[in-house]
């Protein structure tokens, strides 16, 4: 498993309840741009349109359309699931990474609560506690 892309980003705003991998349907010259590191999940989320689960705001470093929606490849019964748990709890879908499983690109989507600012700041203070800890 190669990882092409991560978003760092997504594991400090938010608070990562479930995981899923899912394909994604991409064009010729856009695998290619992937294979070279020209690939960047920054700012990308997953959203439901017309029953079917897309990829918004993925950057792909092709001539013609670098950031248009992308159709992610999910099981009806975890597309049903996701979407169950995104209007039940106010969840959020974020891409977390882009990665060649066997040749196939894949995304490592999750269902994400958003973190508020105190949360962030106790999230930094432990880690500090835990780093001077392990120092001493």
């Amino acid at each position: 498993m190669k990882i092409v892309a991560e978003n760092k980003r997504a594991y400090h705003d938010y608070e990562i309840i479930e995981k899923l991998e899912a394909g994604i349907v991409l064009r010729g010259n856009e695998v290619r741009a992937i294979r070279e590191g020209k690939a960047s999940l920054v700012g990308s989320f997953g959203k439901v349109l017309g029953g079917e689960l897309w990829l918004i705001n993925c950057h792909i470093g092709v001539l013609d359309e670098p950031e248009r929606n992308r159709k992610l490849l999910v099981t009806k019964s975890e597309l049903n699931r996701l979407i169950g748990k995104n209007q039940e709890k106010k969840l959020v879908i974020v891409a977390l990474r882009m990665y060649f499983k066997n040749n196939v690109c894949k995304v490592e989507i999750g269902l994400c609560r958003s973190l508020k600012k105190y949360d962030k700041r106790e999230i930094i203070k432990k880690r500090d506690l835990d780093r001077e800890m392990t120092n001493n």
